[in-house]
């Protein structure tokens, strides 16, 4: 027969096991409300709910510095999330400690501010509007905690695409990178994500298809050769000469994007120094 102390103690552990099994918690500090007087970030990552009235909704804002590193005054630059992700991938996916790595190394340091979008960073027909997000509404947030306006931008998946997006409309971004862009090379292939409005739609978005509004200086490409859109990327690098450009062994996953985060984060800061 067991002891009330054993039974107990079987009952506790059974809890325990119950509660690993439930969805961890979020990467990174809990979100907090928008402080009256917003100031420079003193911890190495914050995230901040804001309501961005492009988007109509409330969006995550995760601020990362290097460690060490006063923020204020700072350069920024964007990160925008895969499909099916948000703000916080890129603190999961360990950006913080990258980014103090390469600080630490030398690299001159910068912010990185992650926000959360959807359907490849552009308008699709609804009120829903990422880009204007980044362009009207990003750079007074940015501000009010003392930080400069975004001139590098930074993209995996269809965060890729955003990326590519936001630099045909702001040539001057010193700095844009993409991870295994998610690229489309004809209206099938869109079609099939369900996301765009039509054909039209796409076609205004689509950067394959507006390769010359690109500038290939400040621009670096990665994607993996066992990427399902290593082809599409290709064509992107046949066609813009980008200053930089790596296809190496991996595929679309995380594995891939930490191993070439690093290099990422190095090519970005020194094209804001």
């Amino acid at each position: 027969m067991l002891s009330r102390r054993r039974l107990l103690a079987g009952s506790a552990l059974a809890l325990l096991a119950g509660c690993s099994s439930a969805e961890p918690p979020p990467p990174g500090p809990p979100p907090v409300p928008v402080p009256a007087r917003p100031a420079a970030p003193r911890d190495p990552v914050t995230v901040q709910r804001m309501h961005s009235a492009a988007r109509g909704t409330d969006v995550d804002l995760a601020l990362i510095t290097p460690e060490g590193v006063p923020a204020a005054g700072l350069p920024v630059c964007l990160a925008l999330h895969g499909r099916g992700a948000r703000a916080r991938t890129f603190l999961a996916l360990g950006v913080p400690a990258v980014l103090t790595a390469a600080v630490r190394a030398g690299t001159p340091p910068f912010a990185i501010a992650a926000l959360d979008g959807d359907h490849y960073w552009v308008k699709t027909g609804g009120a829903d509007d990422p880009q204007r997000m980044l362009t009207d509404e990003v750079p007074g947030w940015l501000a009010a905690r003392d930080l400069r306006p975004p001139s590098a931008v930074f993209g995996i998946s269809m965060g890729g695409f955003g990326a590519l997006r936001l630099a045909r409309a702001h040539p001057d971004l010193k700095a844009v990178a993409t991870a295994s862009a998610a690229l489309f090379v004809s209206w099938p292939d869109a079609r099939s994500r369900k996301v765009f409005a039509d054909e039209a739609n796409w076609r205004a978005e689509e950067p394959l298809l507006h390769t010359a509004e690109l500038r290939p200086g400040g621009l670096g490409v990665w994607c993996g050769e066992s990427d399902p859109f290593v082809g599409a990327d290709r064509r992107l690098v046949k066609a813009v000469s980008p200053e930089v450009s790596r296809f190496s062994p991996g595929g679309h996953d995380d594995e891939y994007w930490r191993g070439v985060l690093p290099e990422i984060v190095k090519f970005v800061g020194e094209r804001l120094s």
